[in-house]
């Protein structure tokens, strides 16, 4: 019928098909019969020449795919919607739309900026993230795994961030402008003792096969020599570490900012000299948020919900990441604010990204925006705006 969400949801899908502005499509909120069915996620692939859709079928302990034509695919999306899935998020180049259909079958369709602005390479041998290779010296010397390849105790939740990492960190390349790049640089900001970092390298150097190099900033020098040490014992010659603070270091060229579990006002450190930079992709795991909390009131509207500290606390979370996408789209990227991993594993769970794009901005109107929250919250200051502006000064 006219004005149908599930019509007006799947003819969504057919226009970005026929445009090739389709960057990727989620079905979620399982409801039918299969026992551990969790989604489908659909990309579309080329084989022999000819457009398909890949549909992934997601497990709880595996994964299992088919292909379809780009026709019998959206016939086959039209038929799960509403009689085994409730929900689809529809991601293109131009828009992002998601249904939502409840238990009496009312469907209502929503409809965002893009989170995926650049449309992902179709290949469809493109490299897939895997496990870490668990016999990797790297995973050894860091003490994830023993001698065996078998994951130490008390480190199964290193194990998971570091895969989980390199899953997001892949696809966040692929759906990026250096999609296709055969030369990568990465910065680690506040990168410890570098797990992440290594599992960045070796993914993007080994599994990519890409000429890649990576930089890990880190303050304790301690930390600094040791892995350097295990860069030059793995053979890793494009992985370096280097002592110092995220607002003192030189900035090198980077095309991907990582800042993983900085700590308050140093993750908008590392976001400002990732933008300054003019990195393709800034990828920040926020820490502590303490710098807005002091400053924050409760809106009257809001006051029977935040008269409890810790819902305060968890506001003042989300006010500081929510400002951080806003700055960031207001410095020409599009963002994603998403759980990095599960919090049963790690409460530092947060994941903000700013995708660099080309597109004209409309800077007085992010600006009113920023204000008006801040005013709403009767916030004074916020680091990330405060380099910001002073770099802008500058610049004039």
């Amino acid at each position: 019928m006219a004005g149908d969400p599930l019509q007006s949801f799947t003819e969504h899908l057919q226009t970005a098909l026929e445009n090739t502005t389709f960057a990727k499509l989620s079905l979620g909120a399982y409801r039918g019969p299969t026992a551990g069915l969790r989604g489908i996620m659909i990309r579309e692939v080329e084989i022999r020449g000819e457009r398909r859709l890949n549909f992934a079928w997601r497990y709880a302990d595996h994964e299992t795919s088919q292909h379809y034509s780009l026709a019998e695919g959206t016939d086959r999306v039209r038929e799960l919607l509403g009689a085994e899935f409730a929900g689809g998020h529809l991601f293109t180049t131009e828009r992002d739309w998601h249904l939502e259909i409840d238990g009496a079958q009312r469907a209502r369709i929503s409809s965002g900026r893009p989170s995926v602005p650049v449309r992902p390479s179709t290949r469809h041998d493109r490299s897939k993230p895997r496990p870490m290779d668990r016999r990797s010296t790297w995973l050894h010397a860091l003490g994830v795994m023993n001698e065996r390849g078998e994951v130490r105790e008390r480190m199964g939740d290193k194990w998971r961030q570091i895969n989980r990492f390199t899953e997001n960190i892949a696809a966040l390349f692929d759906a990026s402008e250096l999609a296709g790049r055969e030369s990568l640089s990465i910065v680690d900001m506040g990168c410890g003792k570098g797990y992440l970092t290594f599992a960045a390298y070796d993914y993007f150097a080994n599994v990519r096969g890409l000429d890649v190099a990576v930089l890990g900033v880190e303050v304790r020098s301690g930390l600094v020599e040791f892995c350097n040490d295990v860069a030059r014992e793995c053979g890793f010659t494009g992985l370096r570490f280097q002592a110092g603070m995220i607002g003192d270091l030189d900035m090198p060229a980077a095309d991907i900012l990582i800042a993983l579990h900085a700590c308050d006002t140093a993750t908008d450190e590392a976001i400002f000299r990732g933008i300054t930079a003019n990195a393709s992709l800034i990828i920040c795991a926020p820490c502590c948020h303490k710098e807005l909390r002091p400053q924050m009131h409760a809106p009257e509207v809001l006051r029977p919900l935040l008269r409890h500290g810790i819902m305060m606390d968890r506001e003042a979370e989300m006010v500081t990441d929510g400002l951080r996408a806003l700055l960031l789209e207001r410095s020409g990227y599009s963002t994603r604010v998403f759980e990095f991993i599960a919090t049963e594993h790690t409460p530092k769970n947060n994941m903000v990204v700013g995708i660099r794009h080309q597109r004209p901005v409309d800077v007085d109107a992010a600006r009113r925006q920023i204000a008006s929250m801040k005013q709403f919250f009767g916030i004074e200051h916020q680091r990330l705006e405060e380099l910001l502006e002073e770099h802008m000064r500058h610049e004039i």
